[in-house]
């Protein structure tokens, strides 16, 4: 049992929850909880610790996939295991994952594919809920500017709730050009933005869509949206003028799952 925080794979698991540098490096992140252990593919699992408490009470789910990965977890003091978590009331199990490598073809392999496109989204709850919500909408795939806050920030992997280990996603260094080459190959690019020229729900989103979603208190680069084929607008009642930026993409992406399963 480990019991020291001087440990090297204390000390691993705590710069891969601090620094994404390191998860850059080694192509690993942690994930945290029943629920994302159990959902981790088993061939990325790299390894599995539990604190002794945990161990002791551990759920028959989690037990039988510990049986199918072949090994035991490391077991921590619980002292320790509070120290190697980033949440506040850890739930006993965390592990170390692989990263994976997603491209653009794949994207683009439906028929008809949903993309976002996202613009210098900082927060993390906002990008997880967005991996979340593309999931439940039959979004394809999600590309981010450089400048978009870390898929692998722990904040983020929680708001996944799962997502992040089956949502394909990129980071594009020039967002311009990658709206440029969807556009090429046919995918029509809809910019959301305060001042669209259309409603949101006039416009078709059952062929090839992509939704560009700007920064949250910026909103999208002029430049930017000007990529695009059409600006669309959600309309506000009252004194709200905007909507928080995951749930505006939120509106749009389910809009269009609720167009294409009408279009069936």
């Amino acid at each position: 049992m480990i019991t020291s925080p001087s440990n090297k794979s204390v000390r691993e698991v705590i710069q891969l929850l601090q620094k994404a540098k390191v998860r850059t490096e080694k192509k690993l992140f942690v994930v945290e909880g029943v629920k994302m252990f159990l959902e981790a593919p088993e061939e990325r699992i790299v390894k599995v610790y539990a604190a002794e408490s945990f161990g002791k009470e551990m759920p028959p789910a989690c037990r039988e996939k510990l049986a199918a990965l072949a090994g035991s977890p490391e077991i921590v003091s619980d002292d320790i295991f509070r120290k190697m978590s980033d949440t506040k009331t850890p739930q006993g199990i965390l592990c170390v994952v692989r990263q994976s490598e997603y491209s653009m073809d794949r994207m683009l392999a439906a028929k008809e594919p949903l993309l976002v496109l996202l613009e210098d989204i900082q927060d993390p709850g906002n990008l997880g809920t967005m991996f979340r919500a593309g999931e439940g909408a039959g979004v394809t795939g999600i590309l981010m500017s450089g400048n978009t806050v870390d898929i692998y920030n722990p904040k983020t992997i929680r708001s996944t709730m799962g997502s992040i280990y089956r949502m394909p996603f990129l980071y594009t260094d020039d967002m311009k050009e990658t709206i440029r080459k969807l556009r090429e190959k046919g995918t029509a690019v809809y910019a959301a933005h305060l001042q669209g020229a259309k409603v949101y729900d006039t416009c078709s989103y059952r062929g090839r869509t992509a939704f560009l979603i700007g920064n949250e208190a910026n909103g999208l680069r002029e430049e930017t949206a000007a990529c695009a084929d059409a600006s669309v607008r959600i309309p506000m009642e009252g004194k709200v003028e905007s909507l928080n930026a995951a749930v505006a993409a939120s509106v749009l992406l389910f809009e269009a799952a609720r167009q294409r399963r009408a279009g069936n």
